[in-house]
């Protein structure tokens, strides 16, 4: 699968969630990597990051990377159900970054 155009450069990653409790959107800017046509994002601070519990509220999520925008599906990677997925992630991200350390985040874009 091509990557999409400037995703080959980009650093990072716009997630735009919807606020679990008002509604409203909420981007962040994050580090993110690619796997087979899916993104990937590694949360240090886990489940008590606000977006992470945002997503789980409301996982239809908009994606900015480069100059695409897209919408997407998100879901955190359950690393005991799929821990050869989250330990590639993890390892892609430090690969990219020098850091890996967190939560899993999959947005498969729609």
């Amino acid at each position: 699968m091509a990557r999409p155009a400037g995703s080959r450069t980009a650093k990072y990653l716009y997630l735009t969630t919807t606020g679990r409790r008002t509604g409203r959107p909420r981007e962040i800017e994050i580090w993110f990597t690619q796997r087979g046509g899916r993104y990937y994002l590694v949360d240090e601070h886990r489940e008590r990051a606000q977006w992470v519990k945002n997503l789980i509220a409301e996982p239809r999520v908009a994606v900015r990377v480069g100059r695409r925008a897209f919408a997407a599906q998100a879901r955190v990677v359950d690393a005991k159900t799929e821990p050869k997925l989250a330990r590639t992630v993890r390892t892609l991200s430090e690969k990219k970054y020098g850091w890996g350390n967190g939560l899993v985040v999959e947005l498969d874009p729609a």
